[in-house]
């Protein structure tokens, strides 16, 4: 999530200027980190979220971190450990196995304004322990569905009714809440096959963002989720990964109002969040969803949002355009991968675009920095549009670079024109 800009005016008579807030230091971050955690102290999932945290720096692969290490990788400069991380290891927010260590791993530079920084602490450090407190990320289908039109359309009515319902309360948001719930299972009976892919990224990233709210300082929490992830989330190119961050932290918001031990509840079932709260708030759905769905629409600027819907749909058909030419195959094997989840782009059944994706495998590293490069859905290949230019072990194309380990090589490819890289016989 980018971070929202704020800067301090300073004027001297009719004289102003604005003055960006200075960035904290390594140190400072960490400590900073260190509060957040220890101020929680287990209270939100029963397990502190305080433990080894890097702090990491794309452009350089420099790291900042508040311990060596198991194996000592770091060395001590001052009040934190610092070293560089190996080209093997993709650089993101997330949680990360290395030298010996399970670290929260968070990118340079952190967001400026307070509240979204802490979030994003939060946020990570909560990855690092998902598993510990029984709610272990899951290798669920994706969530293409999310990427059709219909699936986009009932998805961010939902997202809207989300917001009206954290904002008001007494009947204006019971209405809300039952506009929510119509919402939602109107999409989960055109998909009924999506509903467990759904659940376990709310689970995961939803969760997360819902703990990085919570661990935020926010004055108001409803707020902060209805200016911050809802009104985001439709700005990202796609929901398939991207949906999460907004329906997690909304629901779990949502619970807590409920007055129910709820988290306790997820941890021992891994009970869908929607499920659960519809359950606590005691909504029930009508008989003729369908019907009732669309009555509700139009409050939410349905007419509109479908229109918009129309215009995207006709962009993702001219993409697939894209992968009809020349083409180069890269297999995966056993790969390590980094990459921005609110951008990903489904193709039906040819796999899902990756507008930007650094790929570490056997064969070496494919870096793409625009155009795009084509996931088959079994994880088992990915396509990029036929090289430019030839100068093993390096190979450049439109918008991307493919670094070649030794021992591989570039082949040409079945049809004429495509390429493939193999393991040198």
């Amino acid at each position: 999530m980018a971070p929202l800009k704020k800067a301090v005016w300073v004027c001297v008579g009719l004289m102003c200027a604005s003055i960006a807030p200075a960035a904290l230091t390594p140190a400072e971050a960490l400590r900073e980190a260190d509060a957040i955690c220890s101020h929680d102290n287990g209270s939100l999932w029963g397990v502190s979220l305080c433990g080894p945290l890097l702090l990491a720096d794309p452009a350089t692969r420099a790291v900042f971190a508040n311990e060596p290490g198991r194996e000592n990788q770091l060395k001590r400069d001052g009040d934190v450990f610092v070293g560089k991380l190996p080209e093997k290891i993709n650089i993101a927010n997330t949680a990360v196995d290395w030298a010996g260590t399970k670290w929260t791993m968070i990118m340079l530079p952190l967001p400026e304004e307070k509240d979204r920084r802490a979030a994003l602490m939060a946020h990570e450090m909560w990855h690092r322990i998902q598993s510990e407190i029984g709610l272990p990320p899951s290798a669920a289908a994706p969530n293409n569905h999310l990427d059709t039109h219909d699936g986009r359309f009932w998805l961010q009515l939902e997202w809207r009714a989300l917001a009206a319902a954290l904002e008001t309360r007494g009947a204006a948001r019971i209405a809300a809440t039952k506009d929510v719930a119509l919402f939602r299972a109107r999409r989960r009976e055109l998909f009924p096959a999506a509903a467990n892919a759904e659940r376990d990224l709310e689970l995961n990233e939803g969760l997360a963002e819902y703990t990085g709210v919570k661990l935020s300082g926010a004055m108001n929490l409803a707020g902060f989720v209805v200016a911050g992830e809802l009104k985001e989330a439709p700005q990202q190119k796609t929901f398939v990964r991207s949906f999460a961050y907004a329906t997690g932290p909304a629901y779990g918001l949502l619970l807590d109002d409920t007055g129910a031990n709820w988290r306790q509840a997820v941890r021992a079932t891994r009970r869908d969040l929607a499920e659960l709260f519809l359950e606590r708030a005691r909504i029930k759905l009508p008989e003729r969803t369908e019907a009732a769905a669309n009555e509700r629409a139009p409050k939410y600027g349905s007419a509109e949002l479908a229109a918009d819907e129309d215009r995207r749909e006709q962009t993702r058909r001219d993409l697939v355009k894209t992968y009809d030419g020349p083409i180069l195959i890269v297999p995966l094997h056993k790969m390590n991968m980094q990459f921005d989840p609110g951008n990903l782009v489904p193709i039906n059944s040819l796999g899902t675009v990756y507008p930007n994706i650094r790929i570490v495998d056997d064969w070496g590293v494919l870096t793409v920095t625009k155009g795009g490069a084509l996931m088959s859905g079994d994880f088992s290949r990915v396509i990029v549009p036929a090289p430019k230019k030839i100068a093993q072990p390096v190979i450049d194309g439109d918008g991307w670079e493919l670094r070649l380990n030794p021992g591989w090589s570039l082949t040409p490819g079945e049809r004429k024109g495509d390429f493939a890289v193999r393991v040198e016989r």
